[in-house]
């Protein structure tokens, strides 16, 4: 598994905990983003914060608004 695919799945599960709120897939994102590189041991200090970036992308409008409507399917 690849560390965009965990943090897609992290911030979905994370959307659903949180009572599936629509309008907050960017604060689930960035939440399971520090979960993930917490658990693989990257960190980022304050010297390198400015010069490092994520290594996965922030959701796209797809994604996003996947997280923000609820499924019809449940």
């Amino acid at each position: 598994m690849n560390l965009r695919h965990e943090i897609e799945k992290l911030a979905f599960e994370l959307y659903e905990r949180d009572g599936r709120i629509p309008g907050r897939d960017m604060e689930h994102w960035l939440e399971a983003e520090r979960i993930v590189n917490l658990r693989y041991g990257v960190s980022f200090d304050d010297k390198s914060a400015g010069s490092r970036k994520s290594t996965a992308k922030a959701p796209d409008k797809k994604t996003a608004s996947k997280w923000s409507k609820p499924s019809a399917r449940r």
